[in-house]
């Protein structure tokens, strides 16, 4: 790497899109083996931190609904949002239910035709899914109770907002491996072809992780942009087409909301009209709105990486694991929680 650096002869941000890179690079202290010069910068990989909170708002104004089943990831529970959180409202009476998957949701559903269960739909495409194959099952065979809140969301171009803005020097990309399982790496080829910018897609090992930022340096130094791929034993140029047919049976394209990045054009997934019946929404005439995030809260700046979380007045301070004002320092996968389980000064 150091001949690498050497040649480029100039500081280099690389981007780790997926939280889980965040987490096994502090975790095994990885950073400290780059050289001088190069550093690592947390993105939007974090399903649960980009989740904006008028959706949880829409998701707690369901579970004060008489008779519903709040279904979701852990992570979510904790979420702030404009006003409550989902830990709050289970606290006062409603029925929130942590599962480790959406087939359980809809079991729960089966068992229990008496209750409306809503699962909550966050993810980018590694979850959605698995959330399609449930709601193929529960609209084949009329499990007209279990319902799902979409906020599925799809990564490659949230990656080229980053890019396309002005206020973000980004020189490389470790794209998120799990995501590339599914969708195949191919799908970030535009990145260096239409803005420069060289990727490469990364495993979730320390050695993945190592090898795919020594394959950017290569390519900085090179003057190269190309999409390379260091995760061969699980991820392929086209990807899982099965898994990519039954996300397009169920789901289509829309416009949708980021944490931090604003709107973004095909960016979502919602359900197709044929799935109306189970779109929670919908059914339960709730609307999904903008939100407010708590004051202060930079978790927006951090998914961008205009931010790393101690340069945020409020990290370790009146933000923390215990006491989370955003997602960031919530969820497992935040690059806030990160920062405070691992990082060596936030407790000096």
């Amino acid at each position: 790497m150091n001949s690498h650096v050497r040649r480029i002869r100039r500081p280099v941000r690389l981007m780790e899109v997926c939280g889980t890179h965040t987490t096994v690079a502090f975790r095994s202290g990885l950073r400290a083996l780059l050289p001088e010069g190069v550093s690592l910068v947390a993105g939007p990989g974090c399903p649960v931190c980009v989740t904006p909170a008028g959706f949880v708002d829409a998701a707690i104004e369901m579970s004060r609904i008489p008779e519903v089943v709040i279904a979701t990831f852990g992570d979510l529970v904790r979420v702030p949002g404009s006003e409550s959180s989902l830990e709050k409202e289970r606290a006062v009476g409603a029925t929130v239910k942590v599962v480790y998957a959406p087939a359980d949701a809809l079991a729960f559903a089966r068992e229990h035709a008496s209750q409306t269960v809503v699962f909550l739909g966050v993810g980018f495409e590694t979850t959605a899914p698995g959330v399609a194959l449930t709601l193929r099952a529960a609209r084949d065979d009329n499990v007209s109770n279990y319902l799902v809140l979409c906020a599925h969301k799809t990564m490659p171009r949230a990656m080229e907002a980053l890019v396309a803005g002005n206020d973000l020097q980004i020189d490389g990309f470790l794209c998120p491996g799990h995501v590339s399982v599914v969708i195949g790496a191919s799908a970030f080829s535009f990145l260096p072809k239409k803005y420069g910018v060289p990727c490469v897609v990364a495993g979730f090992e320390e050695v993945d992780i190592l090898r795919g930022v020594e394959m950017l340096l290569s390519q900085l130094a090179d003057r190269r942009s190309e999409l390379e791929n260091a995760y061969e034993r699980a991820v392929t140029n086209e990807g899982n087409r099965n898994a990519q047919r039954i996300m397009d049976e169920v789901f289509e394209e829309c416009d949708t909301e980021w944490r931090g990045l604003g709107t973004i054009p095909g960016s979502g997934l919602k359900m197709r009209e044929s799935f109306a019946a189970h779109e929670a929404s919908q059914s339960l005439q709730v609307t999904v709105s903008a939100g407010r995030t708590s004051s202060g809260c930079r978790c927006g700046d951090v998914l961008r990486g205009l931010i790393a979380p101690p340069d945020c007045g409020h990290f370790n301070r009146t933000c923390t694991p215990a006491r989370p004002l955003g997602p960031c320092m919530v969820s497992s996968e935040g690059a806030c929680a990160a920062y405070a389980r691992y990082w060596k000064e936030a407790w000096s």
